[in-house]
């Protein structure tokens, strides 16, 4: 619904005041601010229409206004005045470094350092492809299958055999798989690949079969999203979330995987995958977090794979301040990954 200048300016005090306090905001408090010109009697009319039409409310008799989920909603989209960084303290919150798990949990503990909130990472979306494959003898009838996929993620796979082979043998395997499945996905290995694969390996077709097996299980644990959290007992530095049922709700959900991988692909369905989505209240896709709000960021790979940031904090977080540290993380994260393929293509 559109508000007057009026209305939304003094909507505008009550959500920042709030923001900023955690306490109810009363008509004497909007008054003292100098710039509105505007008398107690005035304001406390504005104010009974602002809740009216659902934008604050009460929360006891006797004291000030507190915004909804509504009137965060209409500050965020309407009212909100991004916060502009000086551009030389961009690149100052990540250090370079070669594996990306290692980044993702940099990413992860550095928002939530910088904003007193909780912070959920995901790993780039890439389709796995296999870029590597090492067989080696452990024993006698054990094997060990390091795979390399894509983002250099590297599964270990333990492989017991039936039968005795040597070193000639395990060379002979090597070469065959990863003749066949250097560069495939899981997509691209179907039945007459595989049996390709076995007339190949002649007499030993049958062995062939389990260290198939062992493979196709570590390659299918390298496409589940990988999550990197961070900050999650800054729930409880806040009143209106450290109570014990609420804390608690929100702990075991944050330490869920499932319930994060939920988060992410609720959010992703319904955006545009791209730029940042803030989610109030009711609007978040989890249960445990209606008490909160979501902020969620995209960063992109050179070559497509895409990954989510979401902070999480109560209502009255400083969507400013988020806001603005998620566009310069991406910003960061994106000449990140752009000198880092630079090298890689040097090399």
């Amino acid at each position: 619904m559109e508000l007057d200048d009026r209305k939304s300016t003094i909507l505008k005090a009550i959500v920042s005041n709030y923001l900023e306090t955690g306490e109810p905001v009363g008509s004497r408090t909007i008054s003292k601010m100098s710039d509105l010109g505007l008398s107690s009697a005035t304001i406390r009319n504005e104010m009974a229409d602002l809740e009216e039409l659902g934008y604050i409310v009460q929360p006891h008799t006797s004291a000030g206004r507190i915004p909804t989920d509504a009137g965060y909603r209409f500050y965020v989209d309407r009212l909100m005045e991004e916060k502009v960084e000086v551009e030389e303290e961009r690149g100052a919150l990540l250090e370079r470094v070669d594996r990306m798990e290692v980044l993702l949990k940099q990413v992860a503990r550095v928002l939530a350092s910088n904003t007193n909130y909780a912070t959920l990472v995901t790993a780039p979306d890439y389709k796995k492809t296999v870029k590597f494959i090492q067989l080696s003898l452990v024993d006698a009838s054990n094997l060990l299958a390091v795979i390399v996929v894509d983002g250099n993620i590297i599964k270990n796979q333990m492989i017991h055999l039936n039968v005795l082979l040597d070193n000639e043998d395990v060379l002979k395997f090597n070469i065959l798989l990863n003749t066949f499945l250097q560069g495939a996905s899981l997509e691209d290995i179907n039945l007459e690949m595989i049996q390709e694969m076995k007339k190949q390996s002649g007499e030993y077709a049958d062995i062939l079969d389990h260290i198939f097996q062992g493979i196709t299980e570590a390659i299918h644990e390298a496409q589940e999203i990988d999550i990197y959290t961070s900050g999650s007992t800054n729930f409880l530095k806040y009143p209106e979330l450290a109570d014990v049922e609420k804390a608690s709700g929100l702990l075991e959900t944050f330490e869920d995987k499932e319930e994060l991988n939920a988060i992410i692909r609720e959010t992703e369905a319904e955006g545009d995958n791209s730029g940042i989505q803030i989610y109030i209240g009711d609007e978040s896709p989890v249960q445990n977090m209606k008490d909160c709000s979501l902020v969620t960021a995209t960063y992109q790979m050179p070559e497509g794979a895409k990954g989510r940031i979401g902070i999480i904090g109560p209502k009255r977080m400083d969507y400013k301040k988020v806001v603005s540290t998620l566009k310069n993380l991406t910003i960061e994260l994106d000449d990140i990954f752009k000198k880092s393929r630079e090298v890689t293509n040097d090399e």
